[in-house]
């Protein structure tokens, strides 16, 4: 198993400079304290829905093609992979950029939105069985039968070191920031913010929901375990298990792992669309929902921020349907 380092990040922001758009950071609002008028902590959110095709993945998928082309490891067969997520986006967009051929299978069931949306980065769709396992199974094989490179959502050193951008990028605009709080899925961004984080002494709150809870499974058992997927965010969190990489990474001593309700999920996505304007899918609002009960001053908060703190909430990504959140 590679064990992601500070280098691996480096490496990655100085290769994906210029192709992805910097993070903007913007200050949130906290109440202040009843003894004092200045706000208990400091809350910022990173926000990352404004990257290429709507979610943070597009940082990892550049830095995979670009590594492989380095290398002189771009098969003319091109790039293959299963999803029809933020993911599958990201692979096609980052392709197209570079002049690569993609292939990306998703299941028969797939909504027709995500297969135009695919479709309109350029991308090959193939469309096999009726159950992601069956799309990925096609992949590989596909894979094996043409040559080209198999891509992943998450579990690949170069996805995830290339995620691990944004916290550079989160520094550069707070300097002194000392927590980071991201969602976790199966654990590519985890492990890249955390790989950066464990070299600035920078503390990372790795959040889940309670129903769709691999890395916290996995900290619980001590090894990468299958989990059930139940929840809100499964669209963007759903992974059944977290990566070697993101186990490894939830070990360092400044992580803290911590689950959310479903209902909290909910509820902070109204809050930023209501308070803010800012319209994110379920998996962004996973990560302010940690902290969204200490902003409010409700008890049972999974994360409360200490006096003086810094913290930056990552707003993943925003595929989503706006009307959900209603008029």
């Amino acid at each position: 198993m590679h064990h992601l380092s500070y280098g691996d990040v480096k490496t990655a922001a100085d290769r994906v400079s210029g192709g992805v758009r910097p993070v903007a950071v913007a200050r949130a609002d906290v109440e202040a304290t009843p003894a004092s008028d200045t706000p208990a902590y400091e809350l910022y959110f990173a926000l990352e829905f404004m990257q290429h095709t709507g979610s943070f993945k597009a940082r990892g998928a550049l830095n995979f093609l670009l590594a492989h082309r380095e290398r002189g490891q771009l098969p003319d067969a091109g790039v293959t992979i299963a999803s029809g997520g933020n993911a599958g986006l990201a692979c096609a967009w980052a392709a197209r950029g570079l002049g690569v051929p993609a292939t990306v299978f998703l299941p028969e069931t797939a909504p027709q939105v995500k297969v135009d949306r695919l479709r309109s980065y350029g991308a090959e769709v193939r469309l096999v069985g009726t159950e992601y396992a069956e799309a990925a199974a096609a992949c590989e094989e596909f894979a094996a039968d043409t040559g080209a490179l198999p891509s992943h959502a998450y579990d690949h050193p170069l996805i995830a070191a290339g995620a691990g951008t944004l916290l550079e990028e989160i520094r550069a605009q707070v300097p002194l920031v000392d927590t980071v709080v991201v969602a976790v899925g199966g654990g590519g961004l985890f492990a890249g913010v955390a790989a950066a984080a464990q070299h600035h002494g920078i503390r990372v709150v790795a959040v889940e929901p309670e129903r769709c809870r691999a890395l916290n499974a996995a900290l619980e058992a001590g090894r990468v375990v299958d989990v059930t997927v139940d929840s809100v965010a499964a669209d963007a969190l759903g992974a059944r298990r977290a990566s070697p990489m993101a186990l490894s990474a939830a070990g360092h001593r400044n992580v803290r792992s911590v689950l959310v309700s479903d209902d909290a999920v909910v509820a902070a996505r109204r809050e930023l669309w209501e308070r803010y304007r800012l319209a994110v899918e379920n998996a962004a609002a996973t990560a302010v929902s940690a902290v969204e009960g200490a902003v409010a001053g409700r008890e049972g908060t999974p994360y409360v921020p200490s006096a003086g703190e810094r913290v930056a909430v990552v707003l993943c990504g925003a595929n989503a349907d706006p009307g959900e959140l209603g008029g």
